[in-house]
C-alpha cells in the first residue's frame, strides 16, 4: 500500500471517487471522533478498575458506530449501524453509580490536570462537547439519528463523573 504519492494533495482527500476539502465538515468530525478515540486507548491503559476498563472499550466501539454515521453521508450505499437506546441507558446507569459514590463538586468550575489521569478525563470531556456542538450543527444541514446526540450528550456527563473517581487509577 502507498501512503503517499509524492506529489501532494493539496489540501484534498479523494473519498469514495469524490475529492473532497481536508476541512470539510464530513472530515472535521470524522477527524475530531478520531482523536477522541486514540484518547480513550491512552486513558484505558491507565485505569486499574477493570469494570471501568471495558467500558471504556465499549465506548471505543460506539465511537466507531458514531464515525459510521457520519462517513454514512459519504458511502451512503452501506448500512448504517445504530446506536441502541439500551447503550444510552448503560451509560446513564454508570453516572449514576459513580455519582453514589463521589458527591459531585460544590462549585461550578472544576480547575483540570490535578494529576495526569484527570488531565486526560477532563479533556475528554472537553474534546466530547466539542463534537456534540460540531454534530449539532452538522445535524442542522443533514438528517441524523436522535440518540446519537444523546448518546454523546451523556458521555460529557460520563467523563465528569469519572473525573471525580481517582482510585480508578494505577499509582
Amino acid at each position: 500500500m502507498v501512503y503517499f504519492t509524492g506529489k501532494g494533495d493539496k489540501g484534498y482527500s479523494l473519498i469514495n471517487n469524490k475529492r473532497l476539502s481536508k476541512d470539510n465538515f464530513y472530515l472535521e468530525i470524522l477527524g475530531e471522533l478520531d482523536e477522541f478515540n486514540s484518547l480513550l486507548g491512552f486513558l484505558k491503559n491507565l485505569i486499574k478498575d477493570k469494570k471501568i476498563k471495558k467500558e471504556i472499550l465499549l465506548i471505543q466501539n460506539d465511537v466507531f458506530i458514531l464515525q459510521a454515521n457520519i462517513s454514512w453521508f459519504i458511502y451512503p450505499k452501506f448500512k448504517k449501524p445504530k446506536i441502541k437506546e439500551e447503550r444510552i441507558k448503560e451509560i446513564e446507569k454508570k453516572i449514576k453509580e459513580i455519582e453514589k459514590n463521589k458527591k459531585p463538586p460544590h462549585h461550578f468550575f472544576i480547575i483540570s490536570g490535578s494529576n495526569l489521569e484527570s488531565g486526560i478525563l477532563d479533556y475528554l470531556r472537553a474534546k466530547i462537547r466539542t463534537l456534540e456542538r460540531k454534530i449539532v450543527n452538522f445535524s442542522k444541514k443533514k438528517k441524523i439519528e436522535e440518540k446519537l446526540l444523546k448518546y454523546i450528550n451523556r458521555l460529557s456527563s460520563y467523563f465528569m463523573v469519572l473525573e471525580k473517581g481517582r482510585f480508578l487509577f494505577k499509582n
